[in-house]
């Protein structure tokens, strides 16, 4: 699985967990949502994703969507 898989499948998954928790507890679990949202767009702006810097620290196979120079 690429850096872009699992950057995408981890914000979908926080999105996602982030929502039950505000349902099943507290609405201020949006504020995590809001987070990943935000984050997301502007990493197709600029190409920057924390997440995607460090898989690639991690050896995880690069995609073409994230820049992940240090």
């Amino acid at each position: 699985m690429s850096i872009d898989r699992i950057v995408l499948a981890f914000a979908g998954s926080v999105v996602l967990i982030s929502l039950l928790f505000a349902h099943l507890h507290s609405a201020n679990w949006l504020w995590l949502t809001a987070f990943v949202g935000a984050n997301m767009l502007q990493a197709a702006f600029t190409g920057f994703c924390p997440l995607a810097i460090i898989l690639k620290k991690l050896g995880v196979k690069p995609g073409a969507a994230f820049f992940t120079q240090s």
